[in-house]
């Protein structure tokens, strides 16, 4: 005769009964908590856990904008290997200016009172250094005074049903294309109608997603790639323009410095 198997524990679970603390029972507890973190390793807290969760990106900023800390993944988008060579830095010391400025405007609206940033969509960066889109939550820091002191956030990629959504199907095919042919002569015009949209629909639905048009999306995404080139190659100017879709060098040298605040040339001397 056959036997049984049976599994240990087995058991459903179920919340076991509870009586409502009282008010001054609470009140300890929120003390205990307070002192046990203020007794703990400030680098060594909870922020940790993000270095081991694939495909979220965590971050804070003291008031004036400047990391103070930085999950392994972000370092890594950065080409940075230690949390050393990130600490201190801004917005500005890292992305290009009008995307560093976007971030510090959302800064400033949390640190002014404004509303949470909960899951919306932004422009940021894949592995390879080209932008892609993901979704951003973005909370203030306060002291134990209930003052602002920073700002903390999450990054991570979008999942297949959030894909699914109108936001993205609007304008997924039009970023696929973007950062698949962005060397090649692009017509913004030609893509809507690829994409089954007239021209203004498609600027709209860019303008909700990422809140810039897909004419400046397909600039920032030559932009990007210009600078990998600047940082890794020894190509002129002229080159860099001719491989990332620019008319010419000077068209480039343009587009680049309103977007950096740099010219292509100082830009890789900086470097």
């Amino acid at each position: 005769m056959g036997t049984t198997m049976t599994m240990r524990n087995a058991t459903p679970l179920k919340p076991l009964d509870r009586q409502k603390r009282s008010a001054t029972v609470i009140r300890k507890w929120q003390q205990t908590r307070r002192s046990w973190m203020a007794s703990l390793e400030p680098s060594a807290h909870f922020h940790l856990l993000f270095d081991h969760i694939p495909g979220v990106f965590f971050f804070a900023k003291d008031r004036e904008g400047r990391l103070m800390f930085a999950s392994e993944g972000l370092r890594q988008r950065y080409s940075m290997a230690d949390e050393s060579e990130i600490l201190g830095m801004t917005d500005f010391d890292l992305n290009p200016g009008r995307m560093a400025q976007a971030y510090v405007d959302d800064d400033k609206q949390l640190l002014s009172g404004q509303v949470p940033i909960i899951e919306r969509l932004e422009l940021w960066w894949d592995r390879q250094g080209m932008p892609d889109w993901f979704v951003v939550t973005k909370l203030p820091l306060r002291d134990q005074r209930k003052q602002m002191q920073g700002v903390m956030g999450v990054l991570r990629r979008p999942d297949e049903a959030e894909r699914q959504l109108p936001v993205f199907q609007a304008v997924a095919r039009a970023v696929e294309t973007i950062r698949r042919d962005y060397a090649k002569p692009v017509s913004i015009a030609d893509l809507a109608m690829a994409c089954g949209q007239s021209l203004r629909q498609l600027q709209r639905r860019f303008q909700e997603a990422f809140g810039i048009t897909p004419q400046e999306f397909l600039i920032k995404t030559r932009v990007l790639a210009a600078i990998r080139l600047l940082e890794e190659t020894s190509l002129t100017a002229a080159e860099i323009a001719e491989r990332c879709g620019f008319v010419d060098a000077s068209a480039f040298t343009e587009q680049f410095r309103k977007r950096t605040g740099l010219t292509p040339t100082a830009y890789r001397r900086r470097g």
